[in-house]
C-alpha cells in the first residue's frame, strides 16, 4: 500500500481514552473536567472555487478547523482541506471518501478525470473528500530535501553491513522530519484523523458518517467505527488493510505483492511494441533489476533538487502498479526514463508536491491551509512514514534493531529484488521516533455498528485478500465481505460488478450476501 512535531511526544493514555469517549457528545453530556470540543462541533463550511491549476469548475472547496491536540483543544488548531461535488439527485447528505496512502491527498485525487469514477454517487450524496492532517494542503509534513525521500536512509539500510550506521542514519532522518514538519507531526496518526472525520461529519450536517475508504482508508474507517459506533452510517472498506500485523510483516507482504504485480505488468508490457524492455518478459524483469541498481549507484538529476535514485524508481513504479489503468502511463514514463533520461513522468507517479522542503517556523496558534504550490515534494513519503509510525506500537531497542537489519534485508531481498530494499527502508524509518499507539491493534474489534461492506480483491498487490478476511473477523458481525476475484489494488474503480454493489449499498442500503463474489474483468487494461 504506497507517510508530528515540536518534539516526539505521545498523548497520555488516560487523556486519549477520555477524549475518545467524549468526542461528538453535546457539551452538556461531557464531564466538567473533559476537554470542551463544542466550538469545533458547531462550525459550518463555506464552499467556494478550488485553488490550483486545472481544478474542475464544478468541484467546490472548503475547510474545517480541528484541534491540533484533542487533549488540549483550547490551544493550537489547524485547518483540514475539503472538496466536494454537489448531489445531482435528492440528497441524503454526504459520503466522505479517503483514497488511501497513508499520506495521500484527497482533494487532487477527486479532481482526476472530473471525478467521473464517483459521479454515480452524486445521485444521492454530496461526494466529499479531504486532505488529512499533515497531508496536502492540511499542514503538510516534510523531512527536508533528500531526507524524506525513500533513498534518504536506503544506502545503509539496504546494505546491512554496518547496523550502527543504519541506526545513526535513521535517527538523522527522524530529526530532519521533526525540524521540517512543525507541531502537527506529534499529533499525526489514524486515531486523530478519525476524530477529525467526526468533526467533518458534524460540519457537513450529517447525523451519521457515510464513508468509502480505499486501502489505508479502510484502516481509518475501521478506527472511526470503533471510536464512534453510534455515528457510523453506511460504510464501505475497499482494499482492506490489516489491523494487527507489524510494520515488518506488512512490508514483507507489500514487497511480495508488488513483485507479483510488476511481473504481471512486464508480461503485459512486452506484448506491446512500445515496451522499453523488449519482448521477453524474463529479460524485462532482469533489466528492471539492473536499472534500479544502476540508478542507486549513479542517480540522475530531476530539476527539483534531489537526485532520482533506484529507490525513487521503485517507489514510483510501486505506486503505478496499484491500478492496471495506470499501466499505459507507467509504460510511457519508463520509456521516457530509459530512452531519454527523463524522470518527470515517474516523479508525477510518485504523487509528491511541488515545492522544495524548508524548515518550519515555530508553532502558531492556528495553522491555515497552505497553497497547492507550497506542498513539499516529499509530503507523500513523509506523511506515509509519520502515520504508519504513529499507528505502530513496536519499537525494538537499538540493540535488537541492529541485530534484525541483516536478517530483514535477506528476507526482503528474497521477497522482491526490485522492491525489497525500498520496503525495508520504510519499515526501519520508525526507528528514532516515539512509540506509536496500541489502540488500533488492541481495541479496534467487535464494533457495534450497522452492517458495513468490506471488499477484498484476490489479486491485490498491496492488501492481500486474507487481510479482508482477518479484518472482517476482528470487526465482528457488522462486517459483510464481497470477494472480488479480479486483479489490482481495490475493486471499485476496476470492476463494474464491485462498483455496482458498492453504489447499491451506499445509495439504497442494499447489501450483497456475506461471501458473495464478483468475477474478473477482461480486456487489455484488465488482462
Amino acid at each position: 500500500m504506497l507517510s508530528v512535531h515540536q518534539r516526539w511526544t505521545c498523548v497520555g493514555a488516560g487523556a486519549a481514552t477520555l477524549a475518545l469517549l467524549t468526542a461528538g457528545l453535546p457539551s452538556s453530556a461531557v464531564a466538567a473536567d473533559a476537554p470542551d470540543l463544542s466550538r469545533f462541533y458547531h462550525q459550518r463550511i463555506t464552499w467556494g472555487a478550488c485553488a490550483g491549476d486545472g481544478m474542475p469548475a464544478d468541484l467546490q472547496c472548503g475547510k474545517v478547523t480541528v484541534p491540533l491536540d484533542y487533549a488540549h483543544p483550547q490551544n493550537a488548531t489547524l485547518d483540514i482541506a475539503l472538496a466536494r461535488y454537489r448531489a445531482t439527485g435528492a440528497s441524503r447528505g454526504s459520503v466522505l471518501l479517503n483514497f488511501g496512502g497513508p499520506g495521500g491527498a484527497g482533494v487532487p485525487e477527486l479532481a482526476v478525470d472530473d471525478g467521473k469514477d464517483f459521479m454515480d454517487l452524486t445521485n444521492g450524496y454530496d461526494v466529499v473528500t479531504f486532505d488529512p492532517r499533515g497531508v496536502g494542503r492540511s499542514s503538510p509534513v516534510s523531512c527536508g530535501e533528500g531526507a524524506g525521500q525513500t533513498s534518504g536512509a536506503a544506502g545503509p539500510a539496504a546494505d546491512g553491513s554496518d547496523p550502527q550506521a543504519v541506526l545513526k542514519e535513521l535517527r538523522k532522518v527522524a530529526t530532519a522530519c521533526a525540524a521540517h514538519s512543525g507541531p502537527v507531526l506529534a499529533h499525526m496518526g489514524t486515531v486523530n484523523a478519525a476524530r477529525d472525520l467526526d468533526v467533518m461529519r458534524q460540519a457537513l450536517g450529517d447525523k451519521k458518517l457515510n464513508y468509502l475508504g480505499f486501502s489505508y482508508g479502510t484502516r481509518l474507517g475501521a478506527v472511526y467505527a470503533a471510536q464512534f459506533p453510534k455515528k457510523t452510517g453506511r460504510m464501505v472498506l475497499d482494499g482492506v488493510d490489516t489491523l494487527t500485523e507489524s510494520m515488518a510483516e506488512q512490508g514483507l507482504v507489500g514487497a511480495e505483492g508488488q513483485q507479483t504485480a510488476l511481473d504481471d505488468f512486464l508480461t503485459w508490457c512486452t506484448e506491446d511494441v512500445s515496451c522499453p524492455f523488449g519482448d521477453d518478459p524474463r529479460e524485462a524483469r532482469e533489466q528492471v533489476v539492473r536499472l534500479v541498481a544502476s540508478l542507486d549507484r549513479d542517480p540522475v538529476p530531476t530539476g527539483l533538487g534531489p537526485m532520482f535514485t533506484g529507490q525513487d524508481l521503485a517507489g514510483a513504479v510501486g505506486q503505478a502498479l496499484y491500478s492496471r489503468r495506470m499501466w499505459p502511463t507507467l509504460e510511457q514514463a519508463l520509456a521516457s526514463l530509459v530512452q531519454d533520461g527523463d524522470t518527470q513522468g515517474l516523479m508525477q507517479l510518485s504523487g509528491g508536491g511541488a515545492s522544495l522542503p524548508s524548515p518550519r517556523a515555530a508553532a502558531a496558534p492556528h495553522a491555515g491551509l497552505v497553497d497547492p504550490a507550497d506542498i513539499p515534494v516529499d509530503n507523500l513519503p513523509a506523511a506515509f512514514m509519520a502515520i504508519n509510525c504513529a499507528d505502530d506500537p513496536d519499537r525494538p531497542s537499538a540493540e535488537r534493531a541492529a541485530k534484525d537489519v541483516a536478517s530483514l534485508r535477506a528476507a526482503y531481498d528474497q521477497a522482491s529484488p526490485v522492491f525489497g530494499r525500498y520496503r525495508l527502508t520504510q519499515v526501519l524509518l520508525c526507528h528514532g521516533r516515539p512509540k506509536g499507539t496500541d489502540y488500533i491493534r488492541d481495541d479496534v474489534r467487535n464494533v457495534r455498528t450497522p452492517k458495513m461492506l468490506l471488499v477484498g480483491t484476490r489479486g491485490d498487490p498491496a492488501t492481500p485478500y486474507r487481510w479482508t478476511e482477518e479484518t472482517a473477523a476482528r470487526l465482528g458481525s457488522s462486517a459483510v465481505v464481497l470477494d472480488n476475484r479480479g486483479e489490482g489494488h481495490t475493486g471499485y474503480t476496476s470492476s463494474k460488478c464491485v462498483h455496482q454493489k458498492v453504489d447499491d449499498f451506499l445509495l439504497y442500503g442494499s447489501l450483497p450476501d456475506n461471501g458473495s463474489s464478483c468475477g474478473p474483468e477482461s480486456g487489455r487494461d484488465n488482462p
